[in-house]
């Protein structure tokens, strides 16, 4: 693990910076969510392949990919929700002080 972030901190860090633009997105968009179904079939899937890994099924490079797409999914996710909770932080202050972007001379 300690090799993969080491050598592949550039797509760690980009996963990263895409998962925290998509949290800022998501909470604006409020789109429809998947359905109960599609959330356990993922869950199952996702769980099926840490198994995979940490049991070291998938020998070599597909084994190595493996271990690579799953580190970068869980940065990816990990900033989804910090971007979500920054946003919805900033949406609230917002609300809480009332959203004017009237200047003081009354024109927008």
């Amino acid at each position: 693990m300690v090799y993969l972030a080491g050598f592949h901190w550039v797509w760690l860090v980009l996963s990263l910076l895409l998962g925290l633009a998509m949290g800022w997105i998501a909470v604006v968009h409020r789109g429809r969510g998947v359905s109960r179904l599609t959330a356990r079939w993922l869950a199952a899937t996702i769980l099926a392949l840490i198994v995979l890994a940490v049991m070291h099924v998938v020998p070599g490079r597909f084994g190595y990919w493996l271990d690579l797409g799953l580190v970068m999914l869980g940065v990816y996710l990990g900033g989804c929700a910090v971007g979500s909770w920054l946003r919805d932080g900033v949406v609230s202050r917002q609300a809480a002080s009332g959203g004017s972007t009237e200047h003081s001379s009354g024109t927008v």
